[in-house]
């Protein structure tokens, strides 16, 4: 991930410019710290009862060498139907191939946070909510999970000789999900509340946008919530990396 130190400069923008000119996709992300929880979702008149419950699991090992490899693998349960990823982080657009950027459903996006921004490059697909937990449950071959196209793609990234059927389950992750727009916004916003076994939770607070309107998107969205008294500068801790070091300590037996 790179990170961009304080406030915006030349050098920062430029590198921002680099990262969204081959994207598919900008997302504007803050952690909201956790004092600031109750007063958030007041004064962004979030209604919980319209939230989405979701659980997350991914798979990886006790020392996640996937991660530390750059590739992350997540199947998720909902409301309306489970899904799955193989996800590239950080990417070079330029050098992923045609074949690929030309996928449907293949994703580049640029996630940008409060002092830091990265590339990520995903193949999503479709899974059953039930076989999802059977594969939690170690029930079911993890490889069925995910498409032949995902499969590939994990072969092709992942360490030499590390199957995908040996990976360890982490989780699940208990997740309210809630899209709506605010009073006053122009834009959407989406909130996620992640549950995570310690009792720890990560509210995070994002909208997506085309590259092309990124800059003005992030101006006004920044404006919007500082309006409403939510700090920007606060401590920025992204959900997967939570989820994965916390299962990680609990599979290698430490505290």
């Amino acid at each position: 991930m790179k990170r961009l130190a304080g406030q915006p400069n030349d050098k920062n923008i430029a590198e921002m410019l680099k990262l969204i000119k081959d994207a598919d996709t900008v997302e504007l992300k803050l952690t909201v710290q956790d004092t600031d929880h109750r007063s958030a979702i007041d004064s962004l008149e979030m209604d919980v009862l319209d939230a989405e419950l979701r659980q997350v699991v991914f798979f990886d090992t006790p020392d996640l060498k996937l991660s530390q490899n750059g590739v992350v693998v997540r199947a998720r349960r909902g409301r309306r139907g489970g899904d799955t990823v193989i996800k590239l982080r950080p990417v070079v657009p330029a050098e992923l191939s045609r074949e690929l950027r030309h996928c449907d459903s293949f994703n580049v996006e640029v996630d940008a946070m409060p002092g830091a921004v990265v590339c990520s490059g995903s193949l999503r697909g479709k899974a059953n909510n039930a076989d999802v937990k059977l594969a939690l449950l170690a029930k079911r071959p993890i490889r069925k999970l995910f498409s032949r196209e995902q499969r590939a793609l994990y072969r092709q990234h992942a360490p030499k000789g590390l199957d995908i059927d040996s990976l360890i389950p982490f989780g699940p992750i208990n997740v309210a999900k809630l899209r709506w727009t605010p009073p006053s916004f122009t834009r959407f916003l989406v909130a996620e509340l992640w549950f995570y076994p310690d009792g720890s939770r990560i509210l995070e607070l994002s909208t997506r946008c085309r590259p092309d309107e990124a800059f003005h998107v992030l101006a006004e969205t920044r404006v919007f919530l500082m309006e409403r008294g939510l700090s920007l500068t606060g401590k920025q801790e992204t959900k997967t990396r939570r989820a994965l070091e916390y299962f990680a300590h609990l599979h290698r037996g430490e505290s």
